[in-house]
């Protein structure tokens, strides 16, 4: 049996060892017994905190979306105008913890396994209205005519341009990145 308070430590320690594996050997070839090895506890751990690999993947999903939750919230001023809000979700979906090697790689298996899997599909829906909500909720703050479309559009450009940069062998150019999402806005805008 566990040791009484070790839950929070050991789960942490496991979903960090999720991601290295994942980032290492991908998600088809991790198993419960890699990621114990790597986390240096038994596999019936795993087991006893999460029940088995897939509920190891949907915590260690749900730790990224906190992540990128918390990482809004930290670079939202008080009271933020709509370029600000639109600016820290641009920033934010390109920060440093969403587009290392290891978390793209998590992110990516996690995507392509919510076509199958109906706890990670209800995630990336959560993780896809909350961007949206966001984006236009500051496009109707700009009075911008059609905020839904332009919410829309932004998204999947922040997803296209991510999803590009995860897949290509030089990685995710979050500068870049940040840069055409701007422009984008500047053309909604200019559009008005």
């Amino acid at each position: 049996m566990p040791k009484v308070g070790m839950e929070p430590i050991r789960r942490k320690q496991l979903i960090e060892a999720t991601r290295d594996s994942i980032g290492e050997v991908g998600f088809a070839a991790t198993t419960v017994q890699s990621i114990a090895r790597r986390a240096g506890v038994s596999s019936g751990i795993i087991a006893h905190y999460f029940g088995n690999k897939m509920g190891l993947l949907e915590a260690t999903m749900r730790e990224l979306l906190a992540q990128l939750k918390l990482d809004l919230m930290q670079r939202l001023p008080e009271n933020p105008t709509p370029e600000q809000r639109l600016n820290a979700i641009i920033q934010t979906n390109f920060s440093k913890t969403q587009v290392d090697p290891l978390s793209a790689k998590t992110w990516l298996a996690f995507w392509s396994s919510a076509m199958h899997e109906p706890a990670f599909a209800q995630l990336q829906q959560i993780n896809k209205q909350r961007l949206h909500s966001n984006l236009k909720f500051a496009f109707k703050a700009m009075a911008i005519s059609d905020p839904d479309l332009a919410a829309a559009s932004l998204a999947a450009l922040i997803d296209g341009l991510w999803l590009r940069g995860a897949l290509s062998p030089e990685g995710i150019d979050a500068e870049r990145c940040v840069q055409l999402c701007r422009r984008h806005i500047d053309l909604i805008r200019d559009a008005q």
